[in-house]
């Protein structure tokens, strides 16, 4: 009987409800409620009794195992595993088992930040209301459990949260400039000590030189919380943009030219190491040129090695994305890894900047901006395959959608 009320567990429950996790806030933070859409009757799970043999520290570790979502149902089937799932040592327990699969949240406005979070082990989808951010529009980085976010106007007002648990914090300004041209924003915690770093690197066009582009790195040490400007730069022919991520100590991003090169050659990697950090020395000098031709790129952490995903562009016209390639970085030299097949691709579009792109662990989301629908790309079995149907339908033709994944983790805090 017990492990058929595990299996219902997971199973979930019929149309849409709420769990409140106000008690267990009292020792991890303050946990909001989230909603979860099943296509499945309802089970009664809550009405039936655990086997009592099974002592605590036991339940405590096949608990530890359910999906996160499954965790929250478990609340309610009895006094027992409510106490058990709000202790601190269940939280360590769940601390020690292997990271689980990110899930994917989905904006559905363009400018409120409502939307979707999608959970595959289970391919259901949750309405999770986010903290902190205000817009869909803002910058967004993830790592480990938790989610950075930048307002996209001053650039300067930052906070940290766990997007499950709803802790969250807020960061003093960074340094630089306050209105830069271009931001990129990045995270990287610590799993064990569940430290955190935080990177942006600014870019801004030196006045009356379109060639001339002021690029600074700064970096956010959360033991000490306290923002270093690390770097500062004058490149020529190239700019920074959106795009970095930090990879086992080395913080990456794409830079664009600015003109004076040939057209193909549109993007490259610059590298950064963070713990040897100096002011001096020429970023130009770690330039990592890009596969192909591409229109645009991601950059994602997956098991602390850089993936790139890229819109590959035409050979007559590199502005025009005919496919889109996924590589991993190894050394200095990209080794591809998959190309979209045309059945998934299909529907993408042909303009030069048509998806978002993130992931984590062994799974890369890949989503159109202009329709709910989301591509999963497993790393590990090289397989495609399209996340269950998005609960959200496009209310009109020039609607957009984005959005990033996240790990969903109960026992970290900013």
């Amino acid at each position: 009987m017990f492990f058929c009320l595990i299996f219902l567990i997971m199973e979930g429950e019929t149309s849409w409800f709420s769990h409140s996790l106000d008690d267990m806030a009292r020792e991890v933070g303050e946990f909001d409620s989230f909603s979860e859409l099943s296509d499945e009757g309802n089970k009664e799970a809550n009405a039936v009794s655990v086997d009592l043999i099974l002592p605590d520290d036991l339940l405590e570790r096949i608990l530890a195992y359910l999906p996160v979502a499954s965790i929250f149902r478990a609340r309610c089937v009895c006094k027992r595993w409510y106490e058990i799932v709000s202790s601190k040592r269940f939280l360590w327990n769940f601390s020690r088992v292997l990271s689980q699969k990110p899930w994917y949240f989905m904006f559905t406005s363009s400018n409120e930040p409502t939307g979707y979070a999608y959970d595959p082990i289970l391919r259901k989808w949750y309405g999770i209301e986010l903290p902190c951010i205000e817009t869909s529009n803002w910058f967004i980085a993830s790592s480990c459990g938790l989610v950075c976010f930048m307002d996209n106007d001053s650039r300067t007002e930052l906070f940290v949260c766990n997007p499950i648990t709803k802790t969250r914090m807020k960061l003093q300004d960074p340094p630089g400039l306050r209105f830069s041209d271009y931001s990129a924003l990045a995270v990287s915690v610590n799993r064990k000590s569940h430290g955190y770093t935080i990177s942006i690197v600014r870019s801004k066009q030196v006045t009356g030189n379109f060639f001339q582009w002021d690029v600074s790195v700064h970096i956010y040490d959360s033991e000490t919380m306290m923002w270093v400007t690390s770097l500062t730069e004058v490149l020529t022919g190239w700019r920074g943009g959106d795009e970095s991520v930090i990879c086992d100590g080395v913080l990456y991003f794409l830079i664009y030219s600015t003109g004076g090169g040939a057209p193909e050659n549109r993007h490259g990697l610059i590298t950064y190491n963070l713990s040897s950090c100096s002011p001096d020395g020429l970023l130009i000098r770690s330039f990592i040129p890009v596969p192909c031709p591409l229109t645009c790129g991601r950059l994602m952490n997956l098991k602390e090695k850089l993936v790139m995903v890229g819109g590959i562009g035409k050979q007559d016209r590199p502005d025009i994305i005919k496919g889109i390639g996924i590589w991993v970085l190894n050394g200095k030299a990209w080794q591809e890894i998959a190309r979209m097949p045309h059945k998934f691709f299909q529907g993408f579009g042909e303009f030069d900047d048509v998806f978002a792109s993130s992931g984590t662990d062994d799974l890369i989301y890949i989503q159109s901006y202009g329709a709910p629908s989301l591509l999963v790309f497993d790393m590990s079995q090289r397989h495609w395959r399209w996340s269950q149907k998005c609960p959200v339908t496009k209310r009109f033709p020039l609607q957009l959608f984005t959005g990033f994944c996240f790990e969903p983790r109960l026992e970290i805090s900013p």
